[in-house]
């Protein structure tokens, strides 16, 4: 296993580098961050390794890594660049299965939930038409169960289900947590363990996670930012330290 040399760097700093990633050579393609975390990260990545991502407010405006306004993007095109495939979400979850389906909508059976969350939204569309990764800031088993209560974004299991139409451009690149990083390189597309953030045991991701991990033998650890890559972070990405908010000390 892979060693960190940078004593000073937090996990909340290693889970913004290890969301920055996810938009690694995805070229000029509007990245959507839901989170803090990810926001932080999609403009760490449009400073260094990303100059040609497209950051948008949310709203109507294409943005600069600092905020400032650099074209106008309407609602109607957004979603020309959603069905086009030409955005890579990261998106939360309140629970994600192995096999990357995903639930917002409701905890416990559809009819009558114990708890009613967000609702489907646009789950089902981002993830057959663009790639989707995703955020999950509090590792649990309650997050990372065996199997969602309702599919909203769609797993490798379920679009494969569906046939061609559904498979064609779906994608989950990773998901990150505050404990590593995930992906689905393996031969039933199911999770893997392909990062840890340093301080975090392969044990500790074991008892965290509802169902049976693939766990391959030599596990690294998430790549420790650079010197400037943490002077970004801290002083032009996340002065406020809005990252401290959403992962754990």
């Amino acid at each position: 296993m892979n060693t960190s040399t940078t004593g000073d760097v937090t996990r909340a700093e290693y889970c913004v580098i290890a969301c920055a990633e996810a938009w690694r050579d995805d070229g000029e393609i509007l990245a959507s961050p839901m989170g803090a975390v990810p926001s932080a990260g999609a403009r760490l990545a449009r400073l260094t390794f990303a100059p040609d991502l497209l950051l948008t407010d949310g709203e109507a405006t294409l943005v600069g890594p600092g905020g400032e306004a650099e074209g106008w993007l309407p609602y109607r095109r957004h979603l020309a660049l959603v069905t086009g495939g030409r955005r890579h979400v990261m998106m939360g979850a309140s629970q994600i299965d192995r096999f990357g389906n995903q639930n917002i909508s409701c905890i416990g059976d559809w009819h009558r939930p114990s708890r009613q969350l967000l609702g489907v939204r646009g789950a089902p569309v981002n993830t057959l038409n663009n790639p989707v990764s995703y955020w999950i800031p509090r590792h649990s088993p309650r997050v990372f169960v065996e199997r969602v209560d309702m599919i909203c974004g769609i797993g490798y299991d379920s679009a494969r289900a569906a046939g061609a139409s559904a498979t064609r451009f779906h994608r989950i690149p990773r998901v990150v947590s505050d404990l590593g990083v995930f992906d689905f390189a393996t031969p039933d597309r199911s999770m893997r363990l392909a990062s840890l953030h340093p301080g975090v045991t392969v044990e500790a991701v074991r008892e965290a996670t509802g169902f049976p991990l693939t766990i391959p033998d030599d596990v690294p650890y998430t790549r420790d930012p650079s010197p400037a890559e943490l002077a970004l972070i801290r002083e032009v990405v996340d002065p406020a330290r809005t990252r401290d908010r959403e992962v754990r000390a």
